[in-house]
């Protein structure tokens, strides 16, 4: 892609973590300013961008670019979490898909 939307209306929250969490992970809420990683068809809050000593840097607003499974469509799409990746879903959370290829997808927060 020749065009770039990182930076975009980009928040990021630090909040502890439980279990196993790593950069890229879809992450979801488990207790009052906690997160773990979304499992499949979670609905999720954003994306890790880094951990440290039990805390984790999540990116709640602004484009993101993951993994995706199965096929995604662009403009507005609900979104869940496929484990490892994102995937099209009938009930979830609206994001605005602005960029798919074979394996990624790109959409807003």
């Amino acid at each position: 892609m020749n065009i770039k939307f990182s930076g975009f209306n980009e928040n990021v929250l630090t909040f502890e973590y439980t279990g196993t969490l790593n950069k890229g992970d879809l992450v979801k809420m488990t207790a009052s300013a906690k997160v773990t990683k979304a499992a499949a068809n979670d609905s999720f809050i954003g994306v890790c961008l880094s951990t440290r000593n039990g805390y984790a840097a999540i990116q709640m607003a602004g484009y993101t670019e993951v993994a995706k499974s199965g096929s995604v469509n662009v403009g507005y799409q609900k979104l869940v979490s496929a484990g490892s990746a994102v995937k099209a879903a009938e009930s979830g959370i609206d994001r605005l898909v602005i960029y798919v290829d074979d394996t990624t997808v790109g959409f807003i927060l």
